[in-house]
């Protein structure tokens, strides 16, 4: 019995680990995968697990960019430190919003907006909007190609685009990365400092479900908990190199696409059992 909750928790952090970082919403994949697997533990913790083992993501995103996030090491000049200190004071910024809306508004967000009608719509409409967008920017150069460049009200206007992922199938990096590209950031930029927003946020959210669950696991809670994180950060780490190396050569219209898809799968599938 134990294995076979260890072997969920796995697929579970493999489908996070993919669907974080990528703008296709790990909401919608998590609750469809949620209503083919389930783990006979008890709600409450799998409520917290679901966000919890993000933080095996986040681990991903500190590892693969440490050299540009980390500001004290010694090989580094003090204008390369100064631009480090800048660009967290940029993220922080930009994760405000967001933190202090869900912070204030998480439960009456999730009653209202957490079911499948509301995650296929979000899906829809956000595939749609890629594409769109995408199709808008061929014949545009953007004035943003490096995190230097990045203003404080570009990096808060990026933030404000990130509350819209308090909605559930919105995508947290598919609203900020939507978001980037209106204001004229490159891909690649839109995508890192995507990544670097998650770090302040899903910490905090992390925190927020253990601090409500309690910390009084079972051991196989535990289990549970350290193989979804293992799976998380190690699938994150291959696609968040995946998704940087992908947009050198291709635009989000494909991404675009697939939340199409896969809002309409969730319309049909849960039309279909409820």
């Amino acid at each position: 019995m134990a294995i076979i909750e260890i072997l969920k928790a796995i697929v579970f952090g493999i489908v996070e680990g993919i669907t974080e970082w990528l703008p296709i919403s790990s909401t919608g994949h998590m609750i469809l995968l949620n209503e083919l697997i389930h783990m006979n533990l008890s709600d409450a913790f799998q409520e917290m697990f679901r966000v919890v083992i993000q933080l095996g993501a986040i681990f991903a995103v500190i590892l693969t960019f440490f050299k540009k996030l980390y500001p004290f090491s010694r090989k580094k000049t003090g204008d390369q430190q100064k631009e480090i200190f800048q660009l967290w004071l940029k993220i922080i910024l930009a994760c405000i919003p967001a933190g202090l809306i869900g912070l204030l508004f998480e439960d009456q967000i999730d009653e209202l907006f957490f079911n499948y009608k509301t995650v296929a719509a979000t899906l829809v409409i956000y595939g749609i909007l890629f594409i769109l967008i995408e199709h808008r920017n061929k014949k545009r150069n953007c004035r943003i190609n490096e995190l230097s460049q990045m203003s404080l009200t570009t990096a808060l206007m990026i933030g404000i685009f990130q509350v819209l992922s308090l909605i559930p199938g919105t995508s947290r990096s598919g609203a900020t990365i939507l978001g980037a590209i209106l204001i004229g950031t490159s891909r690649s930029i839109a995508a890192e400092f995507s990544f670097f927003l998650s770090i302040p946020i899903m910490l905090g959210a992390s925190g927020v479900k253990l601090i409500k669950f309690g910390f009084n696991f079972s051991s196989l809670e535990i289990a549970v908990l350290i193989a979804g994180m293992m799976a998380a950060f190690l699938i994150s780490a291959v696609t968040i190199r995946f998704l940087m190396d992908f947009i050198k050569k291709h635009d989000f219209t494909v991404f675009g696409y697939y939340r199409i898809f896969l809002g309409l799968l969730v319309l049909i599938f849960f039309g279909l059992i409820r």
